[in-house]
């Protein structure tokens, strides 16, 4: 008879499929539009980019784009102004929301930052746009504060899952991006909903991806016939992924440095785009071209370095990483708009070629590897940037991949690219000693 007056629960696969019912639901409408304006985004970011590789001319007008993006930041309000830190700082702490004009306004900057010669990336517009259409959702949908987060993190997915066309990454990347020490694994899968469907609905309109591969046949580090090849292989992607999180630390505290440093010295905050502008215009005499601006994925010209051209020989130069890095730095420092991932992929691989052609190892295969790990080290992602070398080179170097992205996220210390990401555990010490000290 007691039994029978215990409230009754419906069994836990019940509402486990209620769950995913539920957000599958929620996730079709925000990655239908994020996956279409991502797609409009990158059409139009392909266009831009051809526009300026046929009138290097353009390069003369950063700065003067640089106070436009300035003023219309300036006049949406000075929150916008964050980023990606204010999707991340929304969903620690609640507060205002993350404004639908976002959306727009970061699209517009960056096209605008790409047509003149920033040096930028792409994958920090995607997250903002997702994260301003997931919160406009969110109060039509009269969702409570945790369905909100929760439904942010579904936005941040579904950009980065569209514009990079790996969804599986896209899911992990914004449950793992969050906190340094945790993994949020109750937004996993709807983040991986919303992260799937928004790349179908991307590629649905026909925009694609650039594909890159590693042709270097896979050695089995198991196999006793290999183990002197595979262990002096080893060797060389460790070294590869502790200069990796080495040089995403330098680009970190480098691009914090620039804007500390032009906001310390310029007394006007509209005048700082301008110097940066003049800054990248006077350092792209000295290399000689203009190899290291704008995105750098691809070129019509074989010459030119690029993320494509540092998987062969020959393919970069040997500071190719070293002008990248700078060129960046100084433009989203100096209050360009696009994001850091794209220019750490640069990075990533030209470094890759030049340790590959210095110690004597695959170049396509250290070039991908570099790819994944100093946006790893950057991001504090190693999980999510393993997983992306899988959906991006395949399987075949799976272990390879893990080594150098979890050695960058060690050797990079506690720096990153997002000031709002939050520290739970240091990556070392303190939770072996927590458990030690445990009777």
């Amino acid at each position: 008879m007691k039994g029978l007056q215990q409230k009754w629960k419906a069994p836990e696969q019940a509402r486990i499929s209620w769950f995913l019912i539920r957000w599958t639901i929620l996730a079709i409408p925000l990655a239908i539009l994020v996956g279409s304006l991502v797609a409009f985004f990158l059409w139009s970011l392909e266009e831009v980019t051809n526009i300026r590789l046929q009138s290097p001319w353009l390069l003369a007008f950063l700065p003067a784009a640089g106070v436009l993006i300035y003023f219309m930041y300036d006049l949406a309000g000075k929150r916008t102004e964050k980023g990606n830190n204010l999707i991340l700082d929304e969903i620690h702490e609640p507060s205002t929301g993350v404004p639908l004009r976002l959306a727009p306004l970061v699209l517009i900057a960056t096209l605008i930052t790409h047509l003149f010669g920033g040096s930028a990336g792409r994958e920090g517009t995607a997250v903002q746009m997702g994260g301003s259409l997931a919160d406009a959702l969110a109060k039509p949908f009269r969702l409570g504060q945790e369905d909100r987060k929760t439904l942010l993190l579904c936005g941040m997915a579904a950009g980065f899952g569209a514009v990079f066309g790996t969804p599986v990454t896209g899911a992990l990347f914004a449950v793992e991006v969050l906190f340094l020490g945790q993994i949020l694994h109750t937004a996993l899968l709807p983040c991986l909903i919303a992260s799937l469907l928004a790349d179908i609905a991307c590629q649905f309109w026909g925009v694609g991806h650039v594909s890159y591969s590693i042709l270097s046949e896979a050695i089995t580090l198991t196999a006793p016939e290999n183990w002197w090849n595979s262990g002096m292989l080893l060797v060389k992607v460790i070294i590869l992924g502790a200069c990796a999180g080495l040089v995403s630390a330098c680009f970190s505290i480098l691009t914090n440095q620039v804007k500390h440093i032009s906001n310390m010295l310029i007394p006007r905050p509209w005048l700082i785009p301008i110097a940066g502008g003049l800054l990248v215009i006077g350092l792209s005499m000295i290399p000689g071209n203009q190899d290291y601006l704008g995105l750098g994925v691809w070129n019509a010209d074989p010459s030119v370095v690029t993320i494509s051209s540092a998987f062969s020989t020959g393919g970069a130069q040997p500071f190719s990483w070293a002008w990248k890095l700078l060129f960046t730095a100084i433009t989203i420092g100096m209050g360009f708009k696009g994001g850091e991932v794209t220019p750490l992929f640069f990075i990533g691989a030209t470094l890759g070629n030049v340790l590959a052609v210095w110690m004597g190892a695959p170049i396509d295969l250290m070039a991908g590897l570099g790819f994944i790990a100093v946006f790893a080290a950057a991001t504090n992602t190693p999980i999510a940037c393993t997983i992306m070398g899988i959906e991006l080179f395949g399987g075949e170097h799976f272990l390879f991949f893990a080594i150098a992205c979890f050695t960058a996220y060690y050797f990079s210390g506690h720096t990153g690219i997002y000031s709002s990401q939050r520290s739970l555990l240091p990556k070392t010490g303190k939770f072996l000693k927590k458990i030690e000290e445990e009777p």
